[in-house]
């Protein structure tokens, strides 16, 4: 498929319900949606965490047991379907490398693996108790589809990695993800709140369903540099959130309302030379500011 004329691009995002350990059931969701999105002309579909097996191990033992390695079996198959259709396809699995669990998302386009991002910031819970942080920093990957950012659920809680990604060029974040209730300000506001902020496309995929006791709230979302909302998934049904973006778009950060009367550059108008506690780990939560 060619890129439409004026820039603009369909893309999917596919709101699923992972069947834990099972990655035959779970690879065939995944390729059934691939093929419908391709089949209404998006070039880019998006799964959640985890997709390929489910989110709540118990144990290390089990999550090594479902890793793969990347390259590997599942992501060979899909750089297949990838090549059929013409699409990009990013997905959430648990990822095997030298005897160390990583929860990643490889990015696969028509001409093969793009590249694979594993996620930096590990909450305390199921299948991230017993990962590896990632440890290939924050990549944007060059596609034909634009420049695209992968950032892994929490990660989207902290500020630093979407703006480190903008400021590496970043057109479009894809965020795969798997939300408890506990996650319900990411899609209240975050979403919006990063993408405004840092003038990109921003593309999350969430799941829905029960997984061993815990229920996960959906609410997948494509949301446009100005911060607007393009299309939201339901709490609890799987399905496929459809938008047309434009990649470039992101490229223009400034905001001229009136020419030299009123004008915002929120990039240009950043001040570095404030900004050294945000790097610094002994800072006391709470405590007063520093003169």
């Amino acid at each position: 498929m060619s890129q439409a004329k004026n820039g603009r691009i369909l893309v999917a995002v596919a709101q699923t319900d992972p069947k834990m350990r099972d990655r035959a059931a779970n690879l065939a969701t995944i390729e059934r949606m691939t093929r419908e999105a391709a089949s209404r002309g998006a070039r880019l579909i998006l799964f959640p965490e985890c997709a390929l097996t489910g989110y709540g191990y118990a144990s290390r033992d089990e999550a090594l047991e479902d890793a793969e390695p990347i390259p590997g079996p599942t992501t060979d198959r899909l750089v297949r379907l990838a090549v059929e259709l013409g699409i990009h396809i990013v997905f959430g699995m648990v990822e095997r490398d030298r005897g160390e669990v990583y929860n990643a998302a490889p990015f696969i386009g028509p001409d093969g693996l793009i590249g694979v991002y594993r996620k930096t910031h590990l909450p305390f819970e199921v299948l991230d108790r017993f990962a590896k942080p990632g440890d290939v920093g924050l990549p944007v990957f060059e596609s034909s589809i634009g420049r695209v950012g992968i950032l892994i659920c929490y990660d989207m809680r902290f500020p630093e990695p979407a703006r480190v990604l903008a400021l590496k060029g970043a057109d479009i974040i894809v965020h795969p993800t798997n939300l408890p209730p506990g996650g319900a300000p990411q899609p209240e506001f975050m979403y919006q709140s990063r993408a405004a902020e840092n003038r990109v496309w921003v593309l999350s995929a969430d799941r829905v369903g029960v997984e061993r006791g815990v229920r996960f709230i959906g609410r997948s979302m494509i949301v446009d540099p100005t911060g607007a909302r393009l299309a939201e998934g339901s709490a609890d049904n799987e399905e496929l959130l459809f938008a047309e973006i434009e990649p470039a778009l992101a490229r223009q950060k400034d905001l001229i309302f009136e020419p030299g009367v009123y004008e915002l550059h929120p990039f240009r108008d950043r001040r570095p030379d404030l900004y050294g506690e945000v790097t610094k780990d002994d800072v006391a939560v709470g405590a007063p500011g520093r003169s």
